[in-house]
């Protein structure tokens, strides 16, 4: 059974960092390729960002882009979102989740955890 579980979130002025971590287990980490999702209340999960198995080329959403970096350790089965620049546009709860493949950032499992709630003030 996949087991996700993110953490890093947190209440932030607007320009400040946050790091978030997601710990994956119950699948082979290093097989799949990983992205970050966020969801505000009544609005669907939004895929923002994604890095292949082996790491290598990321891809973002464009209203991340140039903010937010994507990293993964295979030996420790983590994923990584490094979010710098924070905007209140930002403030919502991010996801992880194993991806099939990169091409798009649409959700391709229905593998979820909890999530962790990031908000942003002005």
């Amino acid at each position: 059974q996949v087991h996700v579980a993110e953490s890093g979130g947190g209440s932030v002025q607007a320009g400040d960092s946050l790091t978030l971590s997601c710990i994956v287990s119950g699948m082979t980490f290093e097989n799949y390729p990983m992205g970050w999702f966020r969801q505000i209340p009544g609005k669907e999960r939004e895929g923002i960002s994604c890095i292949p198995s082996s790491g290598g080329s990321t891809y973002y959403t464009d209203s991340v882009k140039g903010r937010f970096t994507i990293s993964r350790d295979n030996a420790k089965n983590t994923l990584y979102l490094q979010m710098d620049n924070l905007k209140p546009e930002d403030t919502a709860m991010y996801y992880c989740a194993p991806k099939k493949a990169c091409v798009i950032l649409a959700p391709d499992f229905n593998y979820w955890g909890r999530g962790t709630q990031v908000t942003v003030t002005s």
